[in-house]
């Protein structure tokens, strides 16, 4: 992936009073606790995260330079056992060093081949033309279960962009590579030809020598998205449970009565995560979507927030899908290189499709739970929050916290209405006025990192309305999540459905002068029926 300086996706977290010119190099108010990030310097894409040999791995792109992005980027890599806590590797995988990644390599995927369980890396490298060529590594030691160093392939480029199709400049992003029941390995690659977003399906015999797919290698296509960055593409079950599924087609091949797949997009022109659900006909390269991209509220997002070039990888130690996704900083780049640092990881989510196999769920991995500090956690049962009126939520670090909330709602049928097909709701929510209206049922909700006066919070907000088919939420009517971490807020609503994650940088409302309140802003009342909340410890980052 590249840089983009689009304008950002709304959300439905709004902040008041919080700036962003800041200078606080020394104390470093707005590094995270728990969220994944090297110890210094630029990161951006989560590249080829996997489990291997008991280990899990998570590539990224890295800039060993400094706190923007490098005119030669490198692969980063950690590992870990348990996702949270993490080893930094010094020695970097990828890094420029031939023809075809002179000016850098770039985003692309890990693939696990199963006859011989070798891992392999396809990536983009800018090469001595700056056209994006794909490339291919392999580890020079397979039995090292950290996989520190990497050996490139003597035929690199393997895959060169095909002219007249793709821009030669805008040719990027390998997925996790798959076989067919034929046999053949199968790779998409992003791509952009003018204004048309296209995804470009390859074929391999041997996962060296790649030819454009003889049945539909225009895999996907759509005018008006700009690139196509970060695909990924994946299979789900519909049953509705959360297991996951691996791209080895050996036991799936041809289950479309039992698997969806999954086509994800990054939308480079918003900066935005969608994503298509529909049957994949492996034997004709097709795939059918049973829903589309319109740039309107109706498409189907990974999060509303800042979230971007995210990638999935199949977990067979526990036999889930876990995603990841990066998120940048809102800041300036004079504050990032100042504070030595820039961008994040989300924490890591599981992914799997609703029980109506209509959209995804996620939530984050149950391992974040073990960071929870169970001698520093503060429960509220059955309280009557009345109109108007704010609660604090007091006894945990409100600054570096995890919050599970369910709300019970009045009578629904004196809310206000919307109709979506008029007015956009996301327009709605990002009126930075529009967490303290009252309303009829709601605004109510979460401030988070907060000021002990309110002058400085982040509301994480829900409304109720009437719409032409029943009743309407902004984000959810059932249970939900909030992550907290100095200057990352991940909310997670509807039990998965609504993602949501922000960046504020809090002048105030910082370490122990951060707040967290329940408020409600509508007329009627509203009963906080539980609410959970610890202090989260930190998560361990070493160096070898």
């Amino acid at each position: 992936m590249e840089p983009n300086s689009s304008e950002d996706a709304s959300s439905n977290i709004i902040s008041n009073g919080i700036k962003n010119n800041k200078m606080v190099h020394e104390t470093d108010l707005y590094r995270t606790s728990y969220h994944f990030q090297p110890q210094q310097n630029w990161m951006n894409d989560p590249n080829g995260p996997m489990y291997y040999k008991e280990v899990y791995h998570l590539f990224y792109q890295y800039n060993p330079d400094g706190a923007s992005f490098g005119k030669k980027m490198v692969w980063g890599h950690s590992v870990s056992y348990d996702l949270m806590n993490w080893i930094h590797l010094n020695h970097h995988p990828l890094q420029p060093s031939h023809h075809y990644d002179i000016h850098g390599c770039f985003s692309g995927s890990t693939t696990i081949i199963p006859s011989n369980n070798q891992p392999f890396i396809l990536y983009t490298g800018f090469d001595e033309t700056k056209h994006q060529v794909q490339n291919l590594a392999m580890p020079k030691n397979p039995q090292d279960p950290f996989l520190r160093e990497w050996i490139k392939h003597p035929q690199n480029p393997i895959i060169t962009a095909p002219i007249g199709l793709v821009e030669q400049e805008n040719f990027r992003d390998p997925t996790t590579a798959w076989k067919g029941s034929d046999g053949k390995w199968r790779v998409i690659i992003g791509a952009r030809n003018g204004d048309l977003g296209k995804a470009i399906l390859y074929h391999s015999d041997d996962f060296v020598n790649w030819k454009l797919s003889p049945n539909n290698h225009q895999f996907y296509v759509i005018d008006g998205i700009g690139m196509c960055e970060c695909p990924d593409f994946f299979p789900v079950l519909i049953d509705g449970t959360k297991h996951g599924v691996d791209l080895d087609y050996s036991s799936v091949q041809d289950s479309n009565d039992v698997i969806r797949h999954v086509l994800k997009i990054s939308y480079q022109n918003k900066q935005q995560e969608h994503y298509l659900v529909g049957k994949y006909v492996c034997d004709e390269d097709k795939f059918v979507a049973e829903n589309k991209i319109t740039g309107t509220s109706l498409d189907l997002k990974l999060d509303h927030g800042e979230f971007y070039a995210s990638k999935s990888f199949f977990d067979y130690a526990k036999k889930r899908r876990v995603l990841w996704g990066w998120v940048k900083e809102l800041d300036t780049e004079q504050d990032d290189i100042l504070k030595g640092w820039a961008g994040l990881q989300g924490i890591p989510r599981q992914v799997w499709l609703h029980e109506n196999g209509k959209w995804l769920m996620q939530w984050p991995i149950e391992e974040l739970e073990t960071l929870r500090d169970s001698d520093n956690q503060v429960s509220i049962l059955g309280h009557k929050l009345v109109a108007g009126s704010t609660l604090q939520v007091s006894g945990i670090t409100a600054s570096q916290a995890d919050v599970e909330v369910v709300f019970e709602l009045p009578e629904l049928e004196s809310a206000e209405w919307l109709d979506s097909k008029e007015v956009d709701p996301q327009i709605v929510c990002s009126d930075k006025e529009y967490a303290s209206r009252s309303g009829i049922i709601g605004p109510f909700g979460l401030l988070a990192l907060a000021s002990k006066d309110l002058t400085e919070q982040t509301a994480i907000f829900f409304t109720i309305f009437r719409t032409p088919n029943g009743f309407s939420c902004l984000m959810c009517t059932d249970l939900t999540r909030i992550n907290i971490d100095r200057s990352i807020i991940e909310s997670f609503g509807e039990k998965g459905r609504v993602c949501i994650t922000n960046r504020v940088y809090p002048l105030l409302a910082t370490e122990k002068d951060a707040h967290l309140y329940v408020f409600n802003s509508g007329k009627q009342n509203v009963c906080i029926s539980k609410l959970n909340a610890w202090s989260m410890k930190r998560a361990k980052f070493v160096q070898q």
